[in-house]
């Protein structure tokens, strides 16, 4: 989502981002640089945004089974064979 700056350094925050973050008129905004160089904008009295459960899951997955494994396995196969 991307969004102009005013002449006074001013941004409108894009409804979604308002309504997940619980902004309304007259809140209070934090901006925080992230280690990777982004920036976090959260609602000033409160915590640290949760991430979704797929984010928390985001680089989680390792090399297993093949998907001809996986399909023999759902099938009752024999793998060995």
């Amino acid at each position: 989502m991307a969004t102009l700056v005013t002449s006074k350094g001013q941004v409108t925050i894009p409804k979604p981002v308002r309504d997940r973050l619980g902004i309304g008129p007259g809140s209070a905004v934090e901006f925080e640089v992230a280690p990777d160089g982004g920036i976090v904008l959260r609602k000033a009295d409160q915590g640290p945004v949760r991430p979704s459960r797929f984010e928390r899951l985001r680089g989680t997955a390792t090399a297993g089974l093949t998907t001809d494994q996986i399909m023999a396995l759902m099938r009752n196969e024999d793998s060995a064979g």
